[in-house]
Formats: C-alpha cells, structure tokens, sequence
C-alpha cells in the first residue's frame, strides 16, 4: 500500500556487496526447486480454486528479487514522493534496480508478456506471483526482512467488465482455501494500483488479523503493461503467505519457518496443525542508545538484523519502550548517552529466544552488546 509524503524520498544507498550476497542467498520456501515447504501448498491451494472458480487459465511467473524500480514502483502508480521509496524502507541495489519489495514488481512484465499473446487465445487470464521480498521491517513474532508474498491477478479480455462482486467472491475463495472454515472481513483502503482496494482481515480467536490487500486494477497499471484498459477489466489481490500459513497451523513464531531443527522442519512439509518442540525462557536485555531522530522499529529492526547476521534469529523480539528527543533530556543525560542535536533517545528492549535452545546469560551480554554497537549513533 502507497503513502505518499511531501518530503522528498531519500536518494537510494546501493546494497554492499557483501549484504546483496546475503539477501540472495536467503532461500525461497515457495520454490519447489528449492526445496518442498508448505508455504508451496497454500500457493498450490490458492491458485487452483481461483482458476477453476473463475475458469480461468493460470499463468506462474516467478521473477528475479532484483526487479527495476519502474516495475516496483513507477509502473504500478506509486507517486515519486512515496514514503516506500525511501532508502530507509527499500534496499536498493543501484539508482534503477532494487530487491523486490512485494511480488507485485512481477506484475508489470506478467502484463507486458500478455502483450505477445493473441487476445482471442487469452480469455480471462489468473496470473498468479509467488516469492520471498526484501524489506526494513521490525522484530518481532510476526515479522521479517525476508516475508514470502502471493499475488493474484485475475484478467478478462472483453465481456463484462470485473467488479466488487467479483472482488468479493475472489476474497471468499482465497480465503476458503488458504483458511478453510475461517470469517472474514473487508474495509475500504487504497494502494495505487488499484480502484476501490479493500484490506481484508481474517477473525482468528476473536480478532481481526490482516492477511490480504485487493481491489479492481487501475486502468494506468494496465496502460503501463500495454493493455488497452478499455478491452481488460482485472482484479488484484496480495497477502502474506508466512502469516497465512501461521494462522492455518498454529505456529507461534514466524522463525520458525525457516528453522532447521529437524523436529520443527518436519512439520513445515505439510498443513497439519504445529506441536510446539519446546518452551525455552527468554533472557531480556534493555539497552539506551543514541539514534537518528525519527529512528522507527522497521529502520531498528533492519540495522539489528544487517549488524548480526545470521544471529539474528536468536533474536525474538526487538521492541521500541520509549523515545525521548535530545531538547528533552537533561545536561547530564546528554552527556552520559553522548547524544547529539537532531538525534532521539531510544530504550530498546531485546527479547533473546533461540527456538532450539536457552542462551546463557555470557551469550546473551555479548548479543546486546553487538547491538548497542550497532544501533547507537552518540559520541
């Protein structure tokens, strides 16, 4: 979803190499050619009832993580101002390519390879995007830098043109199949690629949890893909699959998706409910440091994560407790934190839970030590 801000997006800072090497080297679990994993079967699900609901052939396209900013962004009508296009949120990868921040970025192509095709072969086209995308995100149970996304666009050439009745029976059946037996819900929203979104929220133990965005596509998305808005009506539908497939088997943490654990990983081959392996305490270290004033969780989240690579997913939890301007703190605080004008005091709270293990309380010291390192910006 855009937001849009009228200062203007920060100037894109290109990966490391080093740090590419990693994001790319991170495994897709919804590629089979990568290895089976469940977040495949909730693809699978998905896209076979929508085809045969709305009798309509399947296309699978499966891009690159590095996509052009223009597919990212500019083609599907995210303003040049969009607050997504900051540095802060996007990982860049040179002035005109980045790693995909949705799987969306697949859509443009998706279009323009429709171009080639003869209309009167196409009929009403499901195409359906799977894959792994690259975000700032903060740390918690149900985020990552590296979620796993579907989109689902469902094309008609000629005929009665697509609208929310169609949106809405698209809805119920990615929903019945993705989470059989599951209530959902709609409210109106907007993202620029769409007429008339919608953000749609599952009731999972009595409350709503967002798993999906849609709406009609917008005929400049279409235009920007080479069709003729006139002759194509589309619906277009996005969601979290890491999330989805949370709320289908029960499983409390999203790490544990990719833990290799063998008896965690058995279970991610199929839809069965999760039966927790162990309840590991967690070791809390609090930690005061000196950031950038408008320093936020995702931004926190990202630098914790670059800073300890592959010990990030002993990291639980990265929580922001408070934050205090530099004007609002006391001589003497300033001086102990070595603060800087046009920089916050931040009481960051890290929550240290292996999923396989206890930490000792020497290996959890020098954990919020690597952090401190990395976060604080004072003297």
């Amino acid at each position: 979803m855009s937001t849009s801000s009228t200062v203007e997006a920060a100037r894109p800072q290109p990966l490391s190499l080093s740090a590419l090497v990693a994001a790319l080297s991170v495994r897709d679990l919804t590629d089979p050619a990568q290895g089976p994993h469940a977040l495949q079967l909730l693809v699978s699900a998905a896209s076979s009832a929508v085809s045969a609901w709305a009798g309509a052939t399947a296309l699978v396209y499966r891009s690159r993580p590095i996509v052009t900013t223009e597919d990212n962004y500019d083609r599907l009508g995210y303003e040049p101002d969009a607050v997504s296009r900051d540095a802060r949120y996007t990982h860049y990868v040179s002035d005109t390519t980045m790693l995909r921040s949705h799987t969306s970025a697949g859509v443009p192509p998706a279009l323009r390879a429709l171009v080639s095709r003869s209309p009167a072969s196409v009929g009403e086209v499901l195409l359906v995007l799977p894959g792994i995308c690259h975000r700032r995100d903060s740390i918690d149970r149900l985020h990552t830098g590296t979620p796993h996304q579907l989109d689902l666009w469902l094309l008609r050439h000629r005929g009665r043109r697509l609208d929310h009745d169609d949106l809405h029976g698209l809805v119920t059946t990615v929903v019945s199949a993705v989470l059989p037996g599951s209530h959902w819900r709609w409210t109106a929203t907007s993202h620029p690629y769409t007429v008339g979104g919608r953000e749609v929220e599952a009731i999972h133990a009595g409350r709503p949890v967002e798993i999906a965005e849609c709406g009609l596509v917008a005929p400049a998305v279409l235009t920007a893909g080479g069709l003729d808005p006139s002759a194509w009506s589309g619906l277009a539908l996005g969601m979290g699959l890491d999330r989805a497939l949370m709320l289908r088997s029960g499983i409390p943490d999203i790490r544990l998706l990719r833990s290799a654990d063998p008896r965690v990983a058995s279970q991610l081959l199929d839809l069965t409910p999760y039966r927790p392996v162990s309840d590991l305490p967690p070791a809390r270290r609090d930690i005061s440091v000196a950031v950038p004033a408008g320093s936020d969780a995702e931004v926190l989240g990202d630098r914790v994560r670059s800073a300890l690579g592959a010990d990030a997913d002993l990291v639980e939890e990265v929580a922001v407790m408070s934050t205090t301007p530099y004007a609002s703190l006391p001589a003497a605080a300033r001086e102990r934190l070595g603060i800087r004008p046009g920089q916050d005091n931040v009481l960051l709270r890290l929550v240290l839970r292996p999923v396989d293990r206890t930490l000792t309380g020497d290996e959890a010291n020098v954990l919020r030590d690597r952090v401190y390192a990395a976060v604080h910006a004072g003297r």
